[in-house]
């Protein structure tokens, strides 16, 4: 089967470091084109990861008949315009998260999704892809916890730079866009559907104006999801689910290590399972289950219209602080 021909719009960090050299160790993924605003930053780039072609525009790379795919790893305030562009460029698209600013905005690039019902569109949440979720998914869903009831997550790290975008309230800058919707994410995946309603406590930093400090509530109804994260916290991560007759926790939920296995603990009346699982990189997943999607023209993974819910609740949780109430969705 040929590998799907990816370009890159960007060349941020996240991209050059880790997207594209896990996607390049795909097996169905080829990452043949980047494109920056630079010709040199693309040039650069392209040398120094051994991509065969480099672009001085966004668009000098959506013009390129050779590049079937296209990720976009820039800032959150242009994600949604570009992926439309790409879209309209006859590109398939995986979407970096969160998908935009609103969930107005992402309900946008859903309608011009389905304006494009011959492409594929995703929300590039890799976690989900990685066999430690899929391991915890399963024994929730098999009932190896007895009835799930509560799901405790907490994901933090430590940026005080005013010249760094996550600091920057104007284009989304904050934690709960960039972490936080991890937390709600995977609440929403274990559960399996929606929170009817979610409760916020947000405290935003005095000079950049973004929220460094949040913690939620969400209701399934069934059960609930507690959450905190920070942008102004040592870095930590951790993600625990709990049930009726035991509970699973994973030791690193998020930015799991490509270079060595996972593990995490499934705790029950017999005692405590350590399971460790194989080493892999969620990004190279990732790829490869996008760009299978794509070969075969089969369902992607996620549906685009999973990311413009998680927006909601995230959208939810804000309005919940700033009102100091209950939100229903």
């Amino acid at each position: 089967m040929q590998k799907v021909r990816w370009g890159i719009l960007s060349t941020a960090k996240i991209g050059t470091l880790k997207v594209i050299p896990a996607m390049q160790l795909g097996k169905h993924s080829a990452v043949v084109a980047i494109g920056s605003r630079s010709a040199a930053a693309a040039e650069q780039a392209a040398a120094t990861l051994g991509i065969a072609r480099s672009y001085g525009s966004y668009e000098a790379l959506l013009a390129d008949p050779q590049v079937e795919a296209v990720d976009n790893p820039l800032p959150k305030q242009l994600h949604v315009p570009w992926y439309i562009k790409a879209l309209e460029a006859g590109k398939h698209v995986l979407c970096e998260k969160p998908i935009g600013l609103t969930a107005a905005e992402g309900q946008l690039l859903v309608d011009a999704g389905r304006r494009h019902p011959q492409l594929k569109l995703m929300e590039a949440f890799m976690y989900r892809h990685h066999p430690q979720w899929l391991r915890a998914q399963e024994l929730v869903r098999t009932g190896a916890i007895g009835a799930l009831r509560t799901i405790h997550s907490f994901f933090s790290y430590h940026n005080a730079d005013a010249l760094n975008i996550r600091n920057m309230a104007d284009i989304g800058g904050g934690g709960l866009m960039d972490i936080g919707c991890y937390n709600i994410s995977l609440a929403r995946f274990i559960f399996g559907g929606e929170p009817r309603r979610v409760c916020g406590l947000v405290e935003y930093d005095p000079q950049f104006k973004t929220d460094r400090l949040a913690s939620g509530m969400l209701d399934f109804g069934t059960g609930s999801a507690t959450f905190t994260c920070s942008t102004q916290l040592a870095p930590f991560q951790r993600a625990s689910m709990y049930g009726t007759t035991g509970s699973v926790t994973i030791e690193i939920p998020f930015n799991a290590p490509p270079d060595r296995p996972c593990k995490l603990w499934h705790q029950h009346a017999g005692g405590t399972d350590e399971i460790v699982l194989e080493t892999c990189d969620q990004y190279t997943l990732q790829g490869d289950l996008f760009s299978l999607a794509v070969r075969n023209n089969t369902a992607v993974p996620t549906p685009i219209e999973d990311a413009v819910a998680n927006m909601r609740v995230i959208e939810a949780v804000l309005h919940s602080a700033k009102t100091s109430r209950w939100i229903d969705l």
